[in-house]
């Protein structure tokens, strides 16, 4: 008996500018419902835990804004630390992810 086993494709290099938008308008779009959600729920209370999930949600926002910018001048994908390519896995978890792993572990 033999287990024919599929080897998974190559990945791209690079996430394409259309793929990137993609992810990122996919993000940008949960990130508003998130917010949307949090604000119904609010109802005019001043809780200090509502208000950090609501700065949460638009600080991912602006940085999602960012990644649209990086795009369009070329540098989405692109460490901003290192100057090295982001992996695609990362960008595909993190589509607005500004730096590789190892820089982002060095300023947490």
């Amino acid at each position: 008996m033999s287990l024919a086993l599929s080897r998974p494709e190559p990945r791209p290099e690079r996430l394409t500018a259309h793929e990137a938008r993609q992810r990122l308008e996919h993000e940008r779009n949960s990130r508003l419902t998130q917010l949307n959600a949090i604000e119904e729920a609010e109802h005019g209370t001043a809780d200090h835990f509502v208000t950090a999930q609501k700065d949460s949600v638009r600080r991912v926002m602006k940085e999602i804004d960012a990644a649209f910018a990086r795009i369009d001048d070329g540098s989405y994908g692109t460490c901003t630390d290192c100057s090295r390519p982001i992996p695609p896995e990362r960008l595909e978890i993190l589509p607005h992810a500004r730096c590789c792993v190892a820089c982002q572990r060095r300023t947490a």
